[in-house]
C-alpha cells in the first residue's frame, strides 16, 4: 500500500439481487472505477451521469464565432475604416453568441446540490 492515501480496506459481501443492482448501476454511471463508484455513493448518496457533449458543441460554435470577429478585427486593422457591413456581421455574430449561450443553458442538466 506504499503511497496511497486511502489506507483502510472494507469488504462487504451481498446477495444475488444486490449485485445485480450494483453493477447496473455502476454500468449507467459511465464511471469507470467501481471503487470511486461506491465511494461516491457513500459520500454523497448519488451519481450523476452527465452528458457534457453540449459543452463541446458550444465551444466549437462559439471558436467559430471569434475566428469570424477575428477576420473582421484584421481587415479593420489593415485598412484603418470600419466599413457598416463589418459592423453588421459583428451584430449577427454576437446575436449568434447570445443565441448559442441561451441554448446551452437551456440543456445544462439540472444538478441536484
Amino acid at each position: 500500500m506504499a503511497n496511497r492515501t486511502r489506507t483502510n480496506r472494507n469488504e462487504f459481501h451481498l446477495n444475488d439481487k444486490e449485485q445485480y443492482i450494483l453493477d447496473e448501476k455502476f454500468k449507467l454511471s459511465g464511471m469507470k472505477s467501481k471503487s470511486a463508484f461506491i465511494r461516491k455513493l457513500i459520500l454523497y448518496g448519488y451519481v450523476y451521469d452527465v452528458d457534457y457533449s453540449f459543452l463541446r458543441e458550444y465551444n466549437t460554435e462559439l471558436g467559430r464565432i471569434s475566428s469570424s470577429l477575428n477576420q473582421i478585427a484584421k481587415r479593420i486593422n489593415s485598412t484603418n475604416h470600419v466599413y457598416q457591413e463589418d459592423m453588421d456581421e459583428v451584430k449577427e455574430l454576437m446575436k449568434q453568441v447570445w443565441q448559442s449561450q441561451k441554448s446551452m443553458l437551456s440543456q445544462q442538466p439540472l444538478i441536484k446540490r
